[in-house]
């Protein structure tokens, strides 16, 4: 798959409001048609990195912020490869989790809930460049849609 076109805006302002038009106030829908949501708050943590490597996001990456649009254009890829997330303090991959990579080492973390209607929500976690975890990412489990309702019950 050829990579999307990086977007270029103005500047943190222009990316932040890009990312609450299209991805807050928009409707966001995976291939399997799960609507996925995103909060404001989100910005931050997609779209920072820690300058001392200490976890702590303080710097605006216009790296990470060009790849804005890849979020959609992951989540809607036919070809786009599924895994499920791991948590740390389970030690171990969960089904209500996914990673899902499209174009090279260019993860969207997603996380699973139930509405009340007993269909499945998303909930945008982070987006990422993979370059140091794509090899374990890679062999996760597969996340299917099927084992994550099962691990919900429904």
């Amino acid at each position: 798959m050829p990579l999307p076109a990086l977007r270029t805006l103005a500047d943190e302002a222009a990316y932040r409001q890009h990312f609450i038009d299209q991805y807050v106030r928009g409707t966001i829908l995976t291939r399997d048609g799960i609507r996925v949501y995103f909060g404001a708050h989100d910005f931050a943590h997609a779209f920072y990195e820690s300058t001392r490597r200490d976890g702590t996001k303080d710097a605006f990456s216009l790296a990470r912020a060009q790849r804005i649009d890849w979020i959609s254009k992951t989540l809607l890829e036919p070809g786009a490869d599924w895994y499920q997330g791991y948590l740390k303090v389970k030690k171990a991959y969960e089904p209500t989790r996914s990673a899902t990579v499209a174009y090279g080492d260019f993860v969207v973390v997603l996380g699973f809930g139930l509405r009340r209607d007993n269909s499945i929500k998303a909930k945008f976690i982070t987006c990422y460049h993979a370059d140091n975890s794509i090899g374990k990412i890679r062999t996760s489990p597969a996340w299917t849609l099927a084992d994550c309702r099962s691990a919900f019950g429904v």
